[in-house]
């Protein structure tokens, strides 16, 4: 590992984006880093901001009790402000199901539904806590105190979205997008959505109901092992991808004589890289490569806050 990333970090600043790609490998169960590159290096990281959205939306759901399958949520009059892409043609008043807002918002990387999911959420999180105010903004606050509870010491959210905007400084870095997509990957909704390469969602219009295909933008989706997560790009992020692989439990013979199985899993972090998916698989049999050896010689740990990422599980 170190012969290959030991070429000294070189940071160019141009309007607060770092020029140079950014990397992180963690195993996810022990928390072991296995490949790292400039992954401290904050930096946007445009539509990866979604898996924030997703999990602080179906840890809601799950809390609430609430089912993502039936539960209807529209789409609000700030969703004219967005901009970007609008593949489903969302307007003002379109009702979607919450499961579908979150394939379109997970796999095809809808802005719109990212908002519709933070404008209903928030507005539930208001009522609960017998507030007034933008629910966006207090959707917002849960992506922010979520990043925090994680240890993601150098993370804003600014939106739901990750669309940049004027005044509206958002950032992370390759660590703590690891850190973030451990903890996604750890519900069992979230892999369901995010491993899917396609799904149809519907809309429920003036008009009537429309149907759309949803396609994963993630290219390594439908790969053996392969469990999402995300993609993401912009102009200022780059291309971006996190990915999560995984592997058969590992089934070893106990000294005493039983068998004991060690669960495998890796998180692939890859910031502004134009060839982010080559990347990633290049990264997925470095990271085994690592992993590996290091298992079978005991796991040593010689500096933890180094060598081990610990991520909690707040909710």
């Amino acid at each position: 590992m170190a012969a290959v990333f030991a070429a000294t970090v070189q940071l160019r600043a141009q309007e607060g984006v770092v020029s140079q790609e950014s990397v992180m490998v963690i195993e996810a169960y022990s928390g072991k880093v296995l490949v790292a590159s400039n992954a401290a290096a904050k930096r946007p990281i445009a539509s990866l901001t979604k898996i924030a959205t997703g999990i602080v939306a179906i840890d809601w759901a799950t809390a609430t009790g609430s089912d993502i399958s039936s539960l209807r949520i529209s789409v609000p009059e700030t969703a004219t402000l967005v901009g970007g892409p609008n593949p489903m043609n969302l307007q003002p008043g379109d009702r979607i199901t919450m499961r579908d807002a979150l394939y379109a918002a997970l796999l095809g990387s809808d802005n719109l539904a990212a908002l519709t999911l933070a404008d209903h959420v928030g507005r539930e999180l208001l009522t609960r806590r017998g507030k007034s105010g933008d629910p966006v903004g207090e959707f917002l606050g849960e992506m922010n105190r979520l990043a925090k509870s994680l240890g993601m010491t150098q993370t804003r959210f600014a939106n739901p979205h990750g669309l940049e905007r004027p005044g509206a400084k958002a950032y992370s870095t390759a660590a703590d997008v690891a850190r973030l997509s451990i903890y996604a990957m750890r519900r069992n909704a979230f892999t369901f959505i995010a491993r899917q390469k396609e799904r149809q969602v519907a809309v429920q219009g003036a008009s009537g109901s429309r149907s759309y295909s949803i396609r994963n933008t993630n290219e390594l989706a439908g790969e053996t092992g392969v469990l999402g997560v995300k993609t993401g790009t912009s102009s200022a992020a780059g291309a971006c991808v996190s990915v999560c692989m995984e592997r058969d439990p590992l089934v070893r013979t106990k000294p005493d004589g039983s068998k004991g199985a060690t669960p495998r899993r890796l998180i692939v972090v890859v910031l502004n890289n134009p060839d982010r998916f080559s990347r990633a698989r290049s990264l997925i049999n470095k990271g085994w490569a690592v992993y590996d050896p290091w298992l079978a010689a005991g796991a040593p740990v010689g500096d933890k806050r180094r060598e081990i990422i610990s991520v909690p599980d707040p909710s």
